[in-house]
């Protein structure tokens, strides 16, 4: 069995007046999990780093750009038992800009903005449910012990 690590997840967020809002995209039903709910994701290109793919899975899935990222204190995993391995999956998490207009890829056949309560019934699997918690946790508790690193990039000269 081998560990690899081809994947990432993104979970955008905006500020709301309550909190905050977790934007979840409802898979197309011509897509691999049909008709879905999740965060943005996808596969990691060769010679790209795991916050690059981020980015432009971001952008590919949303056309949205990114005020700030930060590398969330989580990795996700599933094991495969077509290619007999563990996969691990670094997590981000990605400030939009409260009246960002989203718009979808064909991966997707909606999207909307959720409570982190709504997102967490949604999504399907623990792991992203538990990322949702700890984004939430981060940003809404001054108190929190959680430590998130800022990604340090110039996000106006990307797009």
């Amino acid at each position: 069995m081998k560990i690899i690590s081809n994947l990432i997840e993104a979970h955008i967020f905006r500020e709301s007046e309550s909190g905050i809002e977790f934007l979840l995209l409802k898979r197309a039903k011509d897509q691999i999990y049909p008709a879905v709910w999740q965060m943005v994701s996808g596969k990691i290109k060769e010679n790209e780093k795991a916050f690059e793919t981020s980015l432009r899975e971001l952008r590919e899935e949303t056309n949205l750009t990114p005020l700030k990222m930060w590398i969330a204190p989580k990795v996700n995993s599933f094991y495969s038992s077509q290619s007999d391995s563990i996969c691990l999956i670094p997590v981000f998490a990605v400030q939009v800009k409260k009246d960002s207009k989203v718009i979808i890829s064909d991966e997707h056949s909606e999207y909307k903005w959720v409570t982190s309560d709504e997102a967490k019934r949604l999504l399907a699997w623990d792991g992203q449910r538990k990322a949702v918690e700890l984004i939430e946790e981060y940003f809404l508790n001054e108190k929190s012990f959680l430590k998130f690193v800022v990604v340090e990039i110039d996000f106006s000269a990307l797009y």
